[in-house]
This record gives C-alpha cells, sequence and structure tokens, in this order.
C-alpha cells in the first residue's frame, strides 16, 4: 500500500505519533517525579478524604499523554469515530504485546560480563536494573491497558456527541470537554485495578480517591492548557489538505 493522497499521510503521521507516545508512556511511567520539585516550588501539604501530605506526584508517562490527546481529537476530526476505535484497540493490543516481549527479554539468561556493570563510580546489578525498570506487575499493566481503553472510547464518544450539537464551531468545547472527562476515567480506573483490587497494595477506597483526586487535577490543567496547541495544528492541517478538501473530510467525519 503506498501513501499518495493527503489524507492517507496524514492519518499514517498522527496515527504514528498516536501509538509511538502511548507505547513510550507505559514504559517510562514506572518512574514517579515530583511536579512541586521539578518546577522549583514548595510541595503541597493537601489533605483529602483522612489521606494527608498529598503532593502532586505523577507518572512521568503524563509528559506523553497531551501529545495523545492532541492526536485523538484531531483524528476524531477528520478521520471520525471508527478510526480512533480501531486505533485506541490496535494500540492496546501493540502495547500487550510489547509486555510480552519484555518479560521475554527479562527471562532471557543475561551474559556474565553484562551482570556487574559500573555506572558512576557504583557497582550495579544490570538485570536487577533491568527488571526493576520494565517489570511491571501484572496488576499495573492490566490496569493502564484498561484505563486507555476505557478513556480513549469515552473520549471519542463525548467529543462526537458535542461536535453533533456544535457542529464546526467550539473546537475548544468538544476537544477539552472529551479530555477532561475521559480522563477522569482513566485517572481512577488505573488506580482502581492497580492498587485497590490489588491484594499487594490493597488500597482503601479512600486512597484511591485522594490519589486519582490530586491526580487528576494535574491532567485537568494540562488538558487546559494544550488547547492552543490543538487550534494551531488545526490551522496547520487545514492548510496542508486545503479548506475544500478539510472540510469535505470534517463533514464526513461528522456524518459517521
Amino acid at each position: 500500500m503506498t501513501f499518495k493522497t493527503k489524507e492517507s499521510r496524514l492519518l499514517l503521521v498522527l496515527s504514528s505519533f498516536f501509538v509511538a507516545n502511548a507505547i513510550i508512556s507505559e514504559f517510562i511511567g514506572v518512574k514517579i517525579f515530583s511536579v512541586e520539585s521539578s518546577l522549583g516550588i514548595n510541595k503541597f501539604d493537601i489533605n483529602l478524604f483522612g489521606v494527608p501530605n498529598l503532593s502532586f506526584n505523577m507518572s512521568v508517562g503524563v509528559i506523553t499523554w497531551p501529545v495523545i490527546f492532541i492526536m485523538t481529537d484531531i483524528i476524531n476530526e477528520y478521520f471520525g469515530v471508527k478510526q480512533v476505535r480501531f486505533l485506541s484497540v490496535l494500540t492496546a493490543v501493540l502495547i500487550a504485546g510489547a509486555f510480552v516481549i519484555v518479560a521475554a527479554a527479562m527471562w532471557l539468561e543475561p551474559s556474565d560480563f553484562w551482570v556487574t556493570q559500573h555506572v558512576d563510580g557504583k557497582e550495579v546489578d544490570m538485570p536487577r536494573a533491568f527488571q526493576a525498570i520494565f517489570g511491571q506487575g501484572m496488576w499495573i499493566i492490566v490496569g493502564s491497558i484498561t484505563a486507555f481503553i476505557f478513556g480513549q472510547m469515552a473520549d471519542v464518544l463525548i467529543f462526537h456527541k458535542i461536535k453533533k450539537v456544535t457542529g464546526d464551531k467550539a473546537l475548544w468545547l468538544r476537544a477539552t470537554g472529551s479530555t477532561v472527562i475521559s480522563q477522569l476515567i482513566d485517572s481512577f480506573v488505573v488506580i482502581f485495578i492497580a492498587f485497590y483490587l490489588n491484594p499487594q497494595f490493597n488500597w482503601s477506597w479512600q486512597m484511591v480517591a485522594a490519589i486519582g483526586l490530586v491526580g487528576y487535577t494535574y491532567k485537568f490543567i494540562i488538558a487546559l492548557a494544550m488547547t492552543p496547541i490543538l487550534y494551531l495544528m488545526h490551522v496547520a492541517i487545514d492548510n496542508y489538505l486545503g479548506k475544500e478538501l478539510a472540510a469535505d473530510m470534517i463533514k464526513s467525519a461528522t456524518r459517521e
């Protein structure tokens, strides 16, 4: 198959960024960072539902999620609900496949010379480090993939419903509205499965609610901040496709 038309090339580029960033997010997400410390400000001391000393400690995976938000809304806008649903399911399958490959990589017996390495003057047990970084627990993997699917399905549905009401106007409303609701679902589903249902952690519902709400607050702010970028991409794509072709594609996507 060749990508000769502007539409096919556009879909290829958008889909590539969508899939790549989703997979990257899953693997870098094992690192937790402090938003306040990264910004050079004092940590918030939040008390929610009886859970004290909460601050914005986030998975590094949130760095790439804004790209996924934008790609989801842009693909929905120009190619329709069915295309985003297909791409979301495909991405979930690819993420699961990637974790299987990583599990196989951890199972392979390491070479003797690689087992112990010296990094910055310190002796590092490389197999243990490799497993600590890439060996995410099954509950976390299942929770993450499930949250991704539920969040994406909610996003495309809400985006399309708002679009039917607003038409071509109020891009900010359908993009931001769909994202803030879908991320509300995503934030709580992954924590519920990975930490509430998981007998290893057995978090209380208060802990799930508190951590989920803090994480969602961060995602809500980021979703609002991404709105200008969404408009800039919309203008760039319209210029690339041409006003007439862009309008036809948007109308066709709306009719689905």
